[in-house]
């Protein structure tokens, strides 16, 4: 059903019933029990916890799920969803484990939409950026938990970037990166300039943007500007499981990991020394890390609870 939004495999589908503001009565859950209100995000109905405007927005099993949803517009980015976005990473990042993005339809984002209610003349890029896409993409980087890009498609100028701002991009191998800025007689933005020279060195950063070459899932694994990039075939499975591996991993020890490695680039090895010794204390006064040594003298799995 084209009115149909659906994300997720086999008993795991999620499914937003464009057509339908209430909950189906007759629906039932992966148990063949009729399905209840904690079933309302996955069996085909609109009801909480999941919204419908320009993002569809889940949190079920400590995943918190965010899709852009402009599909015709190759979910362009607006500033209406540039706020509910933000505010969706900011809240979800104090009540999920791992939030991830992703897009309805057949790409990510396309970028900066440029109908969004102005003119040429009234336009004003500084303002947008520092007012709209500096608190997003702050809120997606300094986040405590760990942010995904589950790359479905085409990522486009400032969706390009806003991809490349999470701490793990997992990609469909048919889905690419543009930065198309230079078409229009602009320059990367949305921390274009800050991720790609880091991710990717400088010459291939500056050739890129300047060429707007569009650099496929897999030559950005290559290259180191994203994680891995998987067959599109095995994609659902393979996202599900990293992301249940995150949801039920030692949070604290994420957060860490994530301060540590970023911070890394701009200090010294004595600096990095010293935070590495004080985020290690913090880890090892976690249930996690108490957990974590009992697991590995049992010989058994851990059960990690995010503190």
């Amino acid at each position: 059903n084209s009115q149909d939004i659906q994300w997720g495999q086999g008993n795991d589908v999620y499914t937003i019933n464009l057509n339908n503001s209430e909950r189906d009565k007759n629906s039932v859950n992966e148990n063949g029990e009729k399905a209840d209100e904690s079933d309302n995000c996955r069996y085909g109905f609109i009801s909480s916890p999941c919204t419908l405007t320009d993002l569809l927005k889940a949190h079920f099993n400590n995943i918190a799920t965010i899709i852009l949803n402009r599909p015709n517009v190759m979910n362009a980015l607006n500033a209406q969803m540039r706020a509910e976005l933000t505010d969706a990473v900011t809240r979800y990042s104090k009540d999920a484990r791992v939030v991830d993005m992703t897009g309805a339809g057949n790409a990510f984002c396309s970028g900066q939409d440029l109908g969004d209610g102005n003119s040429l003349q009234s336009l004003d890029l500084e303002r947008t950026l520092r007012d709209e896409y500096e608190p997003l993409i702050h809120s997606i980087v300094n986040s405590p938990i760990p942010t995904v890009t589950a790359l479905n498609g085409a990522a486009a100028g400032a969706g390009a970037n806003l991809a490349l701002a999470a701490d793990i991009v997992i990609a469909k191998s048919s889905a690419y990166f543009v930065q198309a800025f230079s078409r229009i007689g602009l320059i990367p933005d949305v921390g274009g300039t800050y991720f790609l020279p880091r991710a990717m060195g400088l010459a291939k950063a500056i050739g890129s943007s300047i060429f707007a070459d569009k650099i496929m899932a897999t030559e950005a694994q290559k290259i180191g500007l994203i994680y891995e990039a998987v067959e599109d075939e095995e994609y659902d499975s393979h996202l599900k499981s990293r992301l249940e591996y995150l949801a039920n991993g030692p949070t604290v020890a994420f957060a860490g990991i994530k301060t540590a490695m970023r911070g890394s680039i701009t200090n010294s090895l004595s600096e990095q020394l010293e935070i590495e010794a004080k985020l290690q204390k913090k880890c090892g006064n976690t249930r996690d890390f108490k957990e974590g040594v009992l697991a590995f003298h049992a010989k058994r799995d851990a059960k990690f609870e995010g503190r």
